[in-house]
């Protein structure tokens, strides 16, 4: 059974020809070690898993034959995850478990207490591709551009429910017990906390849901990870 997974931004179908790109060609010629006819499993997040022979490599340059489909497509439920970036690493580790636990979007947002006032958005769309293809998944979310808070909400669709981890609620653990499905968003805060005119802005949206997250004030990256799961558990793909 073929072991190495890339994401491949091209049609999937029987007898499909595939061009890797330079950094493609040289992780399978000159890390993985792997010659022509060695197998290997591609998805493209629309075609699901395919098993693929590598037809010619070299050092920058090859091409796959695509042979048959090893697992249908998979698309996670319309849930987005929103957060503030926090440090390079940690920020890494939101996307990447994002991508592993099943959302769909990941945006990150300007918030009046965010540390970062920037980030590099290919390389984080690069930790959600590496993620997708070490974990199984046949769908890569996409990572948005850093925006300000306040123009996201300015422009939000009500239908779809944002689900608000506040820290300020910190005791017994949230259930979701009752509410509804359809699209929904995971709004995580900033280290600093938020603030005032955030935090009136937000309660007085009809679609925002406040809920905590147990009895002690998580990190921003540990609380990603516990909404994620706390959702998918109840009204995701999980149940």
């Amino acid at each position: 059974m073929a072991k190495i997974r890339l994401f491949i931004d091209h049609p999937l179908a029987e007898g499909q020809a595939i061009a890797l790109t330079p950094d493609q060609a040289h992780y399978l010629a000159s890390v993985m070690r792997q010659g022509p006819g060695a197998e290997i499993l591609v998805f493209n997040g629309r075609d699901g898993e395919w098993l693929a022979r590598i037809g010619r490599i070299a050092k920058r340059s090859g091409e796959l034959l695509a042979v048959s489909r090893t697992a249908p497509q998979l698309d996670p439920p319309d849930l987005w995850l929103i957060f503030a970036p926090i440090k390079k690493a940690r920020t890494d580790f939101i996307v990447e478990k994002a991508a592993e636990m099943g959302a769909a979007r990941v945006l990150p947002v300007q918030t009046e207490h965010t540390n970062s006032e920037r980030i590099r958005q290919d390389r984080l769309q690069a930790h959600a591709v590496e993620a997708a293809e070490q974990c199984g998944g046949t769908f890569v979310p996409e990572v948005g551009e850093l925006t300000p808070l306040s123009r996201l909400l300015g422009g939000w669709e009500p239908a779809r429910r944002i689900l608000w981890a506040d820290e300020a609620l910190a005791g017994p653990a949230a259930t979701l017990r009752g509410l509804p499905g359809g699209p929904w968003a995971i709004l995580i805060g900033p280290e600093g906390g938020w603030s005032e005119s955030e935090r009136r802005r937000l309660s007085a949206m009809e679609c925002v849901t406040r809920v905590s997250l147990g009895p002690r004030i998580l990190r921003a990256d540990t609380a990603a990870v516990a909404s994620l799961a706390l959702w998918q558990a109840e009204l995701g793909d999980w149940r």
